[in-house]
């Protein structure tokens, strides 16, 4: 039998997955745009500060999630987190140019102090956003689904960055992104409303019942790495270890997706391109968590990582309108397609009672490793890029569709990876 969930319960997964994923889309995606478009950032620059933000969200998680199962509460670190997470968003609006030149005036270049500054609030923004929607977040939705409607809920958790993205282009559309005005205003806008859901919050989320953890706190937070854990949970750990080549994947394009359309591309007009892209893959990925529901993670992994690889194909090898929005549907829908299954499929290994000790680890393999090794890649990958001098003097890149193919590689991998574990033929098991 399904277990039912309550309507408040869909409604704190939407407005809490929905508001985080526009953070995060703010950070991963356009942020990479302000610090390019405001204070010139290389490819380097906005490696290091994709990497240094994986850094903190992985160290946050660990120590934040193993506190709340400690603790044994959820509501405070997702309520207090969002909280803070909103004003430390709102502190990207006090970094411009002119102010920095006056606050450093010894400076050798305002610009160099500004890309430092942006990292500096860019990891303090994650341990925020970390502790809210990785650590607790993420562990309250374990805690409140199981095997019977765990996968539906992860299809609307999936989703929710596509429609996020959406959001924030449509969103964006008014705003001017060479414009400083126009950054502190989504700053504001942004940052405004993560504190008023963190505060609603405090009203709307049920408590999930639990046990605090016996174990002290470091064992709490160590016990996801033990390697006593993982001969306990050789399944979980296979999964954990395919997301992580899966995610690497992502970030090898994703950091210079909007560049690459905007700069590239030359697509003034990417959003309107994009928006019924984002709609229709929007559409799949909500679904998909059910398909996972019902057939197992082999046919709903093999058709999300075969629309990825199409969407790679599709965009390296093509520059016209049409193709780019195809390619884009087809990455889109098996990026969040994966994420739905994966992520279902991780809950549905994680053992119960410790999901925050384990959110950790999830995150090692969605967050750090990929956030330190699709960067380079894509870093690497671009080392040679076109140049152009922008009107102050100033140099930027431009990248290049190289950054799909890179990509492609490493789906290949986890192509090889499953197809190894497939041919295992585990017993009683639709993997």
């Amino acid at each position: 039998m399904k277990t039912k969930l309550s309507g408040k319960f869909w409604f704190v997964l939407v407005l809490f997955s929905l508001v985080g994923q526009i953070a995060w889309v703010v950070e991963n995606m356009y942020l990479n745009v302000f610090i390019y478009k405001m204070f010139r950032a290389s490819a380097a620059d906005i490696s290091a500060m994709v990497s240094a933000s994986a850094v903190a969200a992985t160290l946050t998680t660990v120590l934040m999630g193993a506190l709340s199962d400690k603790l044994g509460k959820r509501k405070v670190f997702m309520c207090g987190g969002y909280l803070a997470w909103g004003i430390s968003i709102l502190a990207f609006a006090l970094l411009k140019a002119d102010l920095i030149g006056a606050m450093f005036p010894a400076a050798a270049s305002a610009m160099a102090v500004g890309v430092t500054l942006v990292i500096v609030l860019d990891c303090v923004m994650t341990f925020f956003g970390s502790t809210a929607n990785d650590a607790a977040f993420n562990a309250w939705l374990t805690d409140s689904t199981d095997g019977t409607n765990r996968g539906a809920a992860e299809g609307i958790n999936a989703m929710m960055p596509l429609v996020a993205i959406l959001a924030v282009f449509g969103g964006f559309m008014a705003f001017d992104l060479n414009s400083e005005e126009s950054w502190t205003w989504i700053f504001l806008i942004i940052g405004g409303v993560v504190l008023a859901v963190g505060l609603a919050g405090c009203f709307i989320i049920k408590e999930p019942a639990l046990t605090p953890a016996k174990e002290g706190y470091f064992k709490t937070v160590v016990h996801g790495f033990l390697p006593s854990t993982i001969r306990e949970n050789v399944a979980l750990y296979f999964y954990l270890a395919a997301f992580i080549v899966f995610n690497v994947s992502i970030q090898i394009f994703m950091p210079y997706l909007i560049l690459y359309y905007e700069v590239s591309l030359e697509m003034a007009d990417y959003v309107l391109i994009m928006a019924p892209a984002i709609i229709l893959a929007s559409v799949v990925t909500a679904f998909w968590g059910r398909v996972y529901d019902r057939k197992g993670f082999g046919f709903s992994g093999w058709c999300s990582l075969g629309w990825l690889a199409a969407g790679y194909v599709l965009l390296y090898l093509f520059r016209g309108t049409a193709l780019v929005f195809l390619g884009s549907l087809l990455m889109m829908c098996g990026y969040l397609a994966g994420m739905a299954v994966f992520g279902a499929k991780i809950r549905e290994l994680t053992p119960a009672g410790k999901a925050g000790m384990f959110q950790g680890v999830r995150i090692f393999s969605q967050v750090l490793v990929p956030g330190l090794v699709g960067p380079w890649i894509g870093k690497t990958v671009l080392a040679n890029a076109e140049k152009i001098i922008n009107n102050d003097g100033t140099e930027s890149f431009i990248p290049n569709a190289n950054i799909f193919l890179a990509a492609l590689g490493a789906a290949v991998v986890l192509a090889v990876l499953l197809l190894l574990k497939n041919s295992k033929k585990q017993k009683g098991k639709n993997l």
